[in-house]
């Protein structure tokens, strides 16, 4: 099998879809790997080190393909220049309210079969293949760090001669994987944290990473998946209510909270950021998909009254490193799970495929991806 590694061409993404150590792994196990010439320059792997570890370089590598894997949906003009058959791999925003369904379309139209890396269930046999997992563990990894790092004072108490430094307070909203390594994170560099989920299960796991949980004494909204529920305007109003408190005596507030597909919760308004002390720091990792913080802007930072809120953007792709070696595994995991004997053997009735699968035989398989194709723009 033809494996392509293509160019990501998305401003900001500096990841890759394989490294060069399981591009060894895969044509150890007899596939064919081409990578695109700078495919890894963003996430600081040279060409050479494809080709040592076996992989072929070519620039135009996408016709002749048998499976394209990348990080980001291939852009429409790329699609119509793969042949019938071909298969893709890929993270790939879908639902009704996705911008990707013109690329869904293409992708159905010229026959490929497409999986996107979003949908792989939450199921024990799939956590090597959990991409949203691996890719949150490095966001919540990454915000703990920008949060220490726009906070002007120190993290960790400190005790000197001239006086004791008390320790940062920090509360983070969300333990979902993102918000527990931010936890841990955040207690590794000596501040106090505090943090709140919807989930009572998640109190456990708050405290085993040695942060206080935020009891606030309201229903429980577990959900499918390991993900919450949908929480009511009126208990998003109280949850808010209760939440002002511990938002204004934090000197960062890490916020987390997301469900893919859906527009993250509004948990923080911007009368709670404005209460917060002046030099306080706001971390919404949220930012891109509509943000828990009130205001928040993908890629920038604003002020609200005296303390700065940051809304993060692709986060994973400012760790490329990391996040492509993660990444790359989750991938070659799916493969392995797509392959038999080194040739495709697409089993769509393997639940991980049937729920991963978006096209595949001139067919939108997503049900609310195809219910948004029929009605139209």
């Amino acid at each position: 099998m033809r494996v392509v590694v293509p160019r990501e061409t998305r401003d900001g993404e500096t990841r890759v879809a394989l490294v060069p150590e399981l591009v060894a792994r895969l044509v150890a196990l007899g596939h064919e790997v081409v990578v695109e010439p700078g495919a890894g320059r963003g996430a600081q792997v040279v060409d050479e080190e494809y080709v040592d570890a076996g992989a072929a370089l070519d620039d135009d590598p996408l016709p002749a393909a048998d499976l394209v894997v990348s990080v980001q949906p291939l852009e429409p003009g790329a699609v119509r220049r793969l042949r019938e058959g071909a298969t893709t791999v890929s993270f790939l925003p879908v639902g009704a309210d996705s911008p990707y369904l013109g690329v869904v379309a293409d992708l159905r139209d010229v026959g490929a079969t497409s999986f996107a890396m979003e949908l792989v269930p939450r199921i024990s046999r799939a956590q090597s293949m959990d991409a949203l997992s691996s890719q949150s563990l490095v966001s919540g990894y990454r915000c703990a760090i920008v949060a220490a790092g726009l906070l002007r004072r120190f993290f960790p108490l400190n005790m000197t001669a001239a006086g004791t430094v008390p320790p940062a307070e920090v509360v983070v909203l969300g333990a979902g994987v993102a918000g527990l390594q931010a936890i841990a994170t955040a207690k590794r560099l000596g501040a106090v944290v505090r943090a709140y989920d919807v989930r009572p299960a998640s109190a456990e796991e708050i405290a085993s990473m040695g942060a206080k949980p935020i009891d606030l004494d309201l229903e429980a909204l577990d959900g499918e998946g390991g993900y919450a529920r949908e929480m009511t305007e009126a208990r998003a109003l109280r949850q808010r209510e209760l939440l002002a408190p511990y938002v204004a005596a934090a000197d960062a507030l890490i916020t987390t909270a997301a469900v893919p597909g859906r527009r993250a919760p509004l948990l923080v308004t911007t009368e709670m950021v404005a209460a917060m002390k002046s030099g306080s720091v706001v971390v919404d990792l949220a930012a891109e998909s509509g943000g828990n913080v009130e205001g928040a802007l993908p890629g920038e930072v604003v002020r609200v009254g005296g303390a700065q809120v940051w809304g993060g953007a692709n986060v994973p792709a400012q760790m490329p490193g990391p996040a492509s070696r993660l990444y790359a595994q989750n991938v070659v995991s799916l493969i392995d799970l797509l392959t038999h004997e080194s040739a495709l053997h697409l089993d769509l009735d393997d639940e991980i495929v049937d729920a991963a699968c978006v096209t595949h035989a001139g067919e939108v398989r997503h049900a609310p991806t195809r219910a948004a194709l029929e009605v139209g723009p």
